[in-house]
């Protein structure tokens, strides 16, 4: 018996393969279970064209046995078995999938298909294993062979014994070392454990001797070992099913069986697409935040399958940032069973798919939102910020897709209402979308900037989030409907009377204005008459594009930029306060020095904005005062 060599490209391929593809060694017991399913589906399919073949499911099976005395794991399989000569092509070749071209060869019915690549997953077996026997005995020959593998050396094949067709795979799995742990795969819970993971939709049994205690026969208080034969897989996947056949509550209890979240989620999506691409999917909008969900630590995607064998974990490509918050997974029979993360980000079925997905969702929301308001609401608390910071992101990109599922809080329905809402109630005279920003509702209601929109009728949106005024000043219009800041230097409301009366006081004691600015200087671009004041003698307003809500914000983040509003210090020409300003300018400066620090520091504190010299601002007050 002479030892073969793998083809020079199949020998660099081995370790390159191993250390690119597999980055998690435990893949190893998934690739060798999907070939084993493999090879019974070849069988099942002889059984369709061959009458004298007949197929009973139950007959056929996959084994897993561990023997710890002798560091062996086999895979044992009933399937079709292969010939001398398929195990030379298939094993001798890395690469060379007996599995993809028994697919090309044959047309696939009846809901089944080949899952993997033989000569690829196969030797994932190497991560774990220093030797790998095949032992195999192909369905209806009379001979049986072995083959036989350290790895990048090379392979034996030699005749065997075997009793039936089906395929033995026997692992001697690698001694522990300081690193790494290869015990584990030898412990029954931990082989479970893998296979419930990657397996447990595999459409065949997949069976282990498994050890439990039981009272003995004739004792109450005693104890004894047995083992005994189970499956360790569910087979049938739930997204298989027919949607008819399940219930809500098959839905919740896959939602907690798969560990998606420890709520109760308020939708869910099942998906069967079958178009341009194939693939099945069961999604789950969440009521609750999870605890990491605004923190680094989280991480987004959903479990991707191929042929009800998981692939990944967390696909992070399959859902946008804006909708990281959705759970479930994906089954695509057009997705390869060996895939890095690599290849998948340029995979074009994957991306087929993530689109699709994407538009389901917001349909899905969109459809909550209209049904029901009060469930759409309490979504919108945990994952409003998320929606609107996906609006902010990618300079806009997205804001057509999310911006019909915003929702602010309106000062005339005293409850959160959309932008559809908004502009369908909007007056003919109305030229803008007004919002005012600030902390909390509570303290937008008494702005002194809100006084001249509230007075003329008009809705205004209240912005509590730091993300909003970023995400709308992105959005810029909707349906052509531009959004103005209450504080916003010019409102776009038609001068009456009481304008024009303050257009002249502003041009009659344009003295007045400018010496208050100089006494203030940079603090503040300008000093004038208030058109928007009626009841507060005070206020600031902003000229551009950065408003006062925004300074803060941005002042408050790390290593921020000293990034100011171009503020406007606005007088109520109206309130008895400017007959103290107009007095103190045509008899003591100093006096109009300290009215003119009072009423801008009024003005920051209205605002929220800090005093940059309190103790000058309580000192100037006990001037007042005496």
């Amino acid at each position: 018996m002479s030892k073969k060599q793998f083809k020079a490209e199949s020998k660099r391929l081995l370790e390159m393969m191993i250390n690119s593809i597999y980055t998690q060694r435990e893949i190893f017991l998934r690739e060798l279970i999907s070939n084993a399913s493999d090879a019974i589906d070849k069988l099942y399919y002889k059984a369709l064209t061959d009458e004298q073949l007949v197929f009973n499911k139950e007959d056929y099976y996959v084994k897993v046995v561990a023997d710890k005395a002798n560091r062996t794991l086999t895979i044992t399989d009933t399937g079709i078995g292969m010939s001398k000569e398929e195990l030379e092509n298939n094993l001798g070749v890395i690469a060379k999938s007996g599995s993809f071209a028994f697919k090309n060869e044959n047309e696939l019915k009846d809901g089944h298909n080949i899952i993997g690549q033989f000569g690829v997953g196969f030797y994932s077996a190497f991560m774990v294993a220093d030797v790998v026997t095949v032992t195999t005995k192909a369905f209806g020959s009379d001979e049986a062979f072995k083959w036989e593998s350290t790895g990048a050396d090379g392979y034996t094949v030699e005749p065997a014994e075997k009793a039936s067709p089906g395929t033995e795979i026997v692992l001697n799995i690698k001694e522990n070392t300081e690193d790494d742990q290869y015990d584990e795969y030898l412990e029954e819970y931990r082989l479970k454990s893998i296979i419930k993971k990657y397996s447990d939709f595999i459409r065949y049994p997949i069976k282990m001797d498994v050890k439990g205690q039981r009272p003995k026969a004739d004792s109450e208080n005693e104890f004894e070992e047995y083992q005994e034969e189970q499956t360790v897989n569910s087979m049938v996947p739930i997204w298989r099913k027919n949607k008819n056949e399940l219930t809500q509550e098959d839905y919740d209890q896959f939602y907690f069986e798969k560990r998606y979240g420890f709520d109760k989620p308020i939708k869910h999506l099942h998906i069967s697409a079958d178009g341009a691409v194939v693939y099945n999917a069961i999604l789950y909008i969440p009521e609750n935040t999870p605890f990491d969900y605004y923190t680094k630590e989280y991480e987004k995607g959903l479990e991707l399958y191929s042929n009800g064998v998981l692939i990944m974990d967390k696909c992070s490509d399959l859902l946008p940032d804006y909708f990281s918050f959705v759970k479930g997974m994906v089954d695509s029979e057009d997705l390869s069973l060996n895939i890095s993360r690599e290849m998948l980000q340029h995979d074009r079925q994957l991306k087929l798919i993530a689109k699709n997905i994407n538009s389901k969702i917001k349909s899905a929301l969109l459809g909550i939102l209209k049904d029901d308001r009060e469930k759409y609401e309490t979504f919108y608390k945990g994952f409003g910020r998320q929606l609107k910071f996906g609006v902010y992101n990618d300079y806009g990109m997205n804001k057509e897709v999310l911006q019909d599922l915003l929702l602010f809080h309106s000062s005339k329905e005293k409850k959160l209402v959309t932008l559809d809402e908004y502009v369908s109630r909007m007056s003919e005279d109305q030229k803008y979308i007004y919002y005012a920003s600030g902390e909390s509702i509570e303290r937008i209601e008494r702005l002194p900037q809100t006084e001249m929109v509230s007075d003329k009728g008009y809705e205004i949106l209240y912005f509590t989030d730091d993300i909003d005024e970023f995400a709308i000043k992105v959005v810029a219009k909707y349906k052509d409907k531009e959004f103005k800041s209450v504080s916003s230097g010019d409102l776009g409301i038609e001068a009456d009377e009481k304008d024009k009366e303050t257009a002249e006081e502003q041009e009659q004691h344009k003295e007045l204005f400018e010496q208050m600015k100089e006494i203030l200087q940079d603090k503040v671009k300008a000093v004038k008459a208030s058109k928007r004041l009626k009841s507060h003698p005070v206020c600031l307003s902003t000229e551009g594009e950065v408003t006062i809500e925004m300074e803060k914000i941005l002042k408050a983040m790390p290593n921020s930029q000293d990034v100011k509003a171009d503020k406007v210090l606005e007088i109520n020409v109206n309130h008895e306060i400017f007959a103290a300003l107009k007095d103190a300018h045509g008899n003591d400066q100093a006096k109009l020095s300290l009215y003119t620090s009072l009423l801008y520091n009024q003005a920051l504190l209205i605002e929220g904005l800090p005093i940059q010299d309190p103790v000058s601002f309580t000192n100037d007050i006990c001037k007042v005062m005496v």
